[in-house]
């Protein structure tokens, strides 16, 4: 998988994917992460990137010409792998499915970090390919956004997680919020893992985290069971689960509800 990465602060992506899971990725081959200065497009002595925008307000813009250099230039040098995206509110929302079809493509993908005020918009017109977003939030500019759509598709690669197998039990995975975790010791402060963890029953612990899959996405996420349901993605015992614990999955479009008194997050589901 090949990521480029386009900022004016190169060092802030450089440092994070050298570490951890993304470094040993690049040591190993399985990711290449390439950061470019969006400051090399520039022509003056100052590294000029932004300027004031047209019709006054506050804050700077990026500038079209020096990004628009620094993309090409980049692309004479070696390469920059398509689609490029610009991290911007406004962008299509990131989420778990997106980092999939990200991962699925065999050439990789670009970033082009925002900063100040946002970008000329003759970049997102004439030079990227689309924009992404990680959230309703502003921040001060792409590269934490950079860094999220980063490492999440890097996780969903093979060969970058020691367990290959961990990502498929992993929160959104499949449309749900990922069961409890517990470790040794077994008692701590009085509280005990359910036992039916140390049961050995490999049979009784899947249905375990499943009902806790279930139960904790109804309390916490609704709206992420309510497209499972539309989409007739939910078993008759996922079904069943569900109203032992006060949720009503409905048949039909209405969003799933939860009976008044019944439902909660409860700590643990069935054990």
């Amino acid at each position: 998988m090949r990521i480029c990465v386009f900022t004016i602060f190169p060092e802030a992506i450089t440092d994070y994917c050298a570490t951890s899971i993304l470094g040993r990725a690049q040591e190993s081959g399985a990711l290449s992460v390439q950061v470019h200065d969006l400051r090399d497009g520039a022509e003056d002595a100052r590294r000029t990137v932004d300027d004031s925008p047209f019709g006054g307000g506050a804050g700077m813009v990026l500038m079209a010409e020096p990004v628009f250099r620094a993309v090409e230039q980049a692309e004479e040098a070696g390469g920059v792998p398509r689609p490029l995206f610009l991290l911007a509110p406004g962008g299509r929302r990131f989420d778990q499915s997106v980092a999939e079809e990200l991962a699925a493509r065999p050439g990789g993908f670009s970033l082009l970090c925002g900063r100040y005020e946002g970008v000329d918009q003759r970049i997102g017109d004439h030079l990227v390919d689309g924009e992404l977003s990680v959230g309703d939030f502003v921040l001060a500019g792409g590269e934490l956004a950079a860094l999220v759509v980063v490492e999440t598709v890097a996780r969903l690669q093979p060969e970058v997680l020691g367990n290959e197998t961990s990502a498929l039990h992993e929160s959104f995975a499949d449309g749900l919020l990922e069961y409890p975790q517990y470790t040794r010791p077994a008692e701590f402060r009085g509280w005990e893992v359910p036992g039916v963890l140390r049961s050995g029953d490999h049979g009784a612990v899947a249905a375990w985290r499943r009902a806790e899959s279930l139960v904790r996405t109804a309390a916490r996420r609704p709206d992420l069971l309510d497209h499972l349901v539309r989409a007739g993605a939910l078993s008759p015992d996922d079904v069943r689960t569900l109203a032992e614990h006060g949720y009503d999955v409905p048949s039909g479009p209405e969003p799933m509800r939860a009976e008044p008194g019944r439902a909660k997050d409860a700590p643990h589901a069935p054990h």
